[in-house]
């Protein structure tokens, strides 16, 4: 069975945009299952500190993390690209179970293979521990605000 997942490469920029944005969806979702399956079975990452492979880590990886995560709330931005590669920036918001909220600043380098499907993922992440009267990501993105930049701080 083959697995497709456009836009496929090589981007351009209104399809390194589109692939940005629907990485930014399924992430919203919470969904370990959705989110992996836009990975190839193979796929790769670094996470932080973790170093995670194939579809069955990814799904593992990410059950833990939205059960610390709570409420998580992402947005990314295209950063640049090329051919098979594409460089993100993003923030996320969530709270711990002792409620304190965070945001978490990052860069992601991206790879895909022919089909769309994303065979490495690099993900540097710090978090910033904000009061909640400072959060500003309130759950997925409005149609409207797709491609919006945010600021840094």
């Amino acid at each position: 069975m083959t697995e497709d997942r456009p836009p496929y490469p090589p981007f351009t920029r209104e399809t390194a945009l589109r692939k940005v944005q629907a990485a930014e969806d399924a992430w919203n979702t919470r969904d370990p299952r959705k989110v992996s399956s836009a990975y190839t079975p193979n796929s790769v990452w670094r996470n932080r500190d973790t170093f995670v492979r194939g579809r069955e880590e990814i799904v593992t990886f990410l059950t833990a993390k939205w059960e610390r995560e709570l409420d998580y709330a992402l947005r990314k931005n295209l950063w640049t690209f090329t051919e098979n590669r594409i460089a993100v920036r993003f923030q996320y918001e969530w709270h711990d179970r002792a409620g304190q909220w965070w945001r978490s600043y990052g860069n992601e380098l991206w790879e895909f293979d022919e089909r769309g499907l994303m065979s490495r993922r690099e993900a540097s992440i710090n978090d910033v521990a904000i009061p909640e009267t400072e959060r500003r990501i309130f759950g997925p993105r409005p149609q409207e605000e797709h491609g919006d930049e945010f600021p840094l701080r």
